[in-house]
């Protein structure tokens, strides 16, 4: 199975677990499982839809291009992650 294919119940990392403090990061911040994915009912447009498995668990949506896309290095030059989300 392709690393960059994510079905429902993933657990995936956002890059900006790299940032938090070694105690920090021993939680759950910025880990999410993934709920499916979802078609914007005006636009068509594939959204990936997501819930935080911290704090308040929050669901989230995101335009999957957005999902899947490369960390900005430029903006983030500290983080090794490639990806703005990839599987924990």
């Amino acid at each position: 199975m392709d690393d960059r294919t994510f079905t429902q119940g993933d657990i995936v990392r956002h890059f900006k677990r790299e940032l938090l403090s070694e105690e920090d990061a021993c939680g759950e911040r910025y880990l999410y499982e993934i709920v499916g994915s979802a078609i914007h009912s005006e636009t068509g447009e594939k959204l990936m839809v997501y819930r935080a498995m911290y704090g308040e668990k929050g669901l989230f949506v995101r335009p999957y291009d957005m999902f899947i896309s490369e960390v900005d290095h430029e903006k983030y030059p500290s983080v090794k992650q490639k990806y703005r989300f990839e599987k924990n």
